[in-house]
C-alpha cells in the first residue's frame, strides 16, 4: 500500500521533522529536487524524513559549508590571492560539485553529505 504525496506534503514533512533540519525554503528546494530525481530515475521513492535528514544538510552559504567540511584552506592555499567572498564561494562550490549533489535556493544551499 502506497500513498502518493504532493510537493506541499513532502515540504511539510521535511520542515516539521522533529529535528527541524531544514528551513521552509530549504525543504521546498529539497522536495523539488527529490521529485525531479524520482522522475529522472523512473522510480518512486519512499519518503523517509530521518534518512533524508541524515543524507542532506542545509547551510546558509558556502562559507558555512567550508567551515564544516574544511574544503579549502584559504589561509594557506590562497594566502597571496586577493579573493572576495564571491570568489571564495565559486571555489568552494566547484570543489563540492565535484564530490556531491548541490541544491541552491534563495536563502542557502543543501548538499548531499559525503
Amino acid at each position: 500500500m502506497k500513498q502518493t504525496l504532493n510537493t506541499y506534503q513532502i515540504v511539510d514533512a521535511l520542515y516539521r521533522d522533529g529535528e527541524n533540519s531544514f528551513s521552509y525554503e530549504g525543504a521546498r528546494a529539497l522536495a523539488e529536487y527529490l521529485e525531479q530525481l524520482e522522475e529522472d530515475i523512473g522510480e518512486e521513492m519512499e519518503l523517509d524524513v530521518i534518512a533524508i535528514r541524515c543524507e542532506y544538510t542545509e547551510y546558509r552559504n558556502y562559507q558555512e559549508l567550508n567551515k564544516e567540511y574544511s574544503i579549502i584552506d584559504f589561509d594557506n592555499e590562497y594566502q597571496d590571492d586577493d579573493l572576495d567572498d564571491d570568489d571564495k564561494d565559486d571555489l568552494i562550490k566547484s570543489e563540492v560539485e565535484n564530490n556531491t549533489s548541490v541544491i541552491e535556493f534563495d536563502g542557502g544551499i543543501i548538499i548531499q553529505n559525503y
